[in-house]
């Protein structure tokens, strides 16, 4: 094969081993066990948030989806399940799957809700096999939980109560 012939096949492989190299040092997938990947949330009100920011405290992501039922079910039962907990340290944010619901249509489904919904997220997180789907990263930034499906009040205390317990790191 002559040089000329071969300058494709060497742009093709070039282009390939760069493709191998983003690939590589794409964001960590999220591993129960393992300490939760980084992520940045951008909140209907246009505010950021970060996993940094949230450092101490126990995070639940919950992406859902307007035609989801059960998501429509759990919604209500986090945002009752915050109020109370808050305090405690727990922080919840609802993270819509679907780019194209305006803003005002979410504005006005949280605005009796306690839960910061968010409109975007950065970083390797979303549903899993499908809606609801939810996160939870203890205080210290570890990821105890990511699975798909509704979360029901017992679910909810047997898995986050534990976590609100443990004391902050120092």
């Amino acid at each position: 094969m002559g040089i000329g012939k071969m300058r494709p096949v060497m742009a093709a492989a070039l282009m390939l081993g760069l493709f191998d190299i983003g690939v590589a040092q794409a964001a960590p997938k999220p591993v129960v066990g393992e300490m939760a990947p980084d992520f940045e949330l951008t909140l209907i009100d246009g505010s950021k948030v970060s996993l940094a920011e949230l450092k101490g405290q126990v995070v639940l992501l919950n992406f859902w989806a307007t035609w989801c039922v059960p998501c429509r079910k759990e919604l209500p039962t986090l945002d009752s399940y915050y109020g109370l907990q808050k305090k405690h340290g727990l922080k919840v944010f609802a993270i819509t799957t679907e780019g194209s619901v305006p803003i005002a249509q979410l504005k006005q489904l949280f605005a009796a809700m306690h839960i910061p919904s968010a409109k975007r997220i950065k970083g390797p997180y979303g549903p899993l096999t499908g809606v609801p789907t939810n996160f939870v990263i203890d205080r210290a930034g570890r990821l105890r939980y990511a699975k798909s499906g509704a979360f029901e009040l017992d679910d909810l205390n047997a898995l986050l109560v534990p976590l609100l317990n443990e004391q902050p790191p120092a």
